[in-house]
């Protein structure tokens, strides 16, 4: 195939085609068409303009959880906001709690690295800030984690007040009994006292919630008491699994969560103890050993595991108790059922329910000359720190993530969820 060309004399002279030079030329043609096309605008170097800029180099950045007080009134959160924005702070989520002349906002945020929080939030008219590092955790949507926590209280009965502490932040959180002082003062509706919240639970007792420095507000309360009012609904419960223990020595027996309706069996227990071994674990009288355990055994207080033979009795008792913001864990193994490795096992268990709690430490009272609970916190493998007052040993370990990566594996040393 060939083409005309004019020749210098205005002849007209074929001239042959390449076809390879030819496909090369279109491919160019249709390169600079598409090119034009996309984005409806023609390329940088047509129009003068200056190459395009490199991305921003990336900004570490931490989260936080803050609360601030401003006034209620057109424009006021969106000054916050946009002294926020100027600052390059990312507002992940906002609740807002009114309150008459006021609102109290609360955000979690993605905040550059060495940013003076507290200052922005000032320059943009928010008072009285509290500021808190959050987690992962905190991504979730307020909706999602309300149902969260109702479903973890809805499950086990002690629960409610670790659903309480992770609904609320920070606090104290205490239990008493219906015989306390002042708790018939507390009407069926609850009490809310700026840092202070009292409800009263389903056993007739007080559940105290303090938080220093920071008033609840209405709309806290009111998810507070909807969570003590869905845990009265549901009445005792808790869950019913068991495990099977295999002993160093040989022999089998079950580990499983207890209550208040193994009373009896608890103080068969008892009265098999020597008084030694009551007077290790109590650290008082012997005889008012029994009338600790309707305390022990409530959900209200803690969590409570029981070590029993196939037979049905109970030989050994760990407890995980909520202390406000302390966890203390503590043990009695029946005597003729010492140094077999039960002890070990229901307290590595309870320190696996404490993380799983987000506790971040658990301690154990005991004295110096009882070697089976001081070698059992030892076995944990976890940093402790110890303290001696007057005969009395307070051990506490400092918990990790994963404390069972600290351990070497051994007979009555594995840490089971429930």
């Amino acid at each position: 195939m060939s083409e005309v060309t004019n020749d210098r004399d205005g002849g007209r002279t074929p001239r042959r085609w390449n076809p390879l030079a030819r496909a090369a030329r279109c491919g160019e043609a249709l390169h600079a068409w598409r090119t034009r096309r996309h984005g409806h605008a023609p390329p940088a170097h047509d129009t003068g303009g200056a190459p395009p800029s490199p991305e921003p180099a990336a900004v570490e950045s931490v989260l936080w959880r803050m609360r601030t007080t401003v006034r209620d009134e057109p424009g006021a959160l969106a000054a916050l906001c946009t002294a926020l924005a100027e600052r390059r702070v990312d507002i992940l989520s906002l609740q807002t709690h009114p309150l008459g002349a006021h609102t109290v906002d609360e955000f979690l945020l993605r905040v550059p690295t060495g940013t003076d929080l507290t200052a922005a939030v000032t320059a943009g008219g928010g008072a009285d800030t509290w500021t808190e590092r959050a987690d992962a955790h905190d991504l979730v949507d307020g909706p999602t984690r309300m149902l969260g926590l109702a479903a973890r209280t809805a499950t086990d009965a002690a629960e409610l007040p670790l659903s309480l502490r992770q609904l609320l932040g920070r606090c104290t959180i205490r239990s008493q009994p219906a015989a306390a002082v002042g708790v018939a003062a507390v009407p069926s509706e609850g009490v809310l006292e700026d840092t202070v919240i009292r409800l009263r639970d389903p056993e007739g007792g007080v559940i105290t919630v303090e938080r220093p420095h920071l008033p609840f507000t209405p709309t806290e309360f009111a998810r507070a008491r909807a969570l003590v009012e869905l845990d009265a609904r549901l009445g005792p419960r808790m869950p019913r699994g068991r495990d099977v223990l295999t002993l160093s020595e040989g022999g089998h027996v079950s580990v499983r969560r207890a209550d208040t309706a193994d009373l009896d069996a608890a103080r068969a227990m008892h009265e098999r103890c020597s008084a030694e071994t009551l007077r290790r674990r109590y650290h008082g009288p012997v005889g008012d050993a029994s009338r600790y355990l309707n305390h022990l055994l409530s959900p209200r207080f803690g969590r409570t595991l029981a070590a029993q033979t196939a037979s049905g009795d109970i030989i050994a008792l760990g407890h995980l108790l909520w202390d406000g913001e302390e966890t203390e864990v503590a043990l009695i193994v029946e005597d003729a059922w010492q140094r077999r490795g039960v002890g070990a096992e229901l307290l590595s268990r309870l320190v696996g329910m404490a993380v799983e709690a987000d506790c971040a430490h658990v301690y154990a009272v005991t004295q110096a000359s009882n070697t089976g609970m001081v070698a059992a916190m030892r076995g944990l493998g976890l940093p402790l720190d110890y303290q001696v007052e007057e005969g009395t040993l307070v051990i506490t370990a400092r918990l990790t993530p994963t404390p069972a990566a600290a351990r070497t594996p051994g007979a009555g040393e594995r840490v089971a969820r429930h």
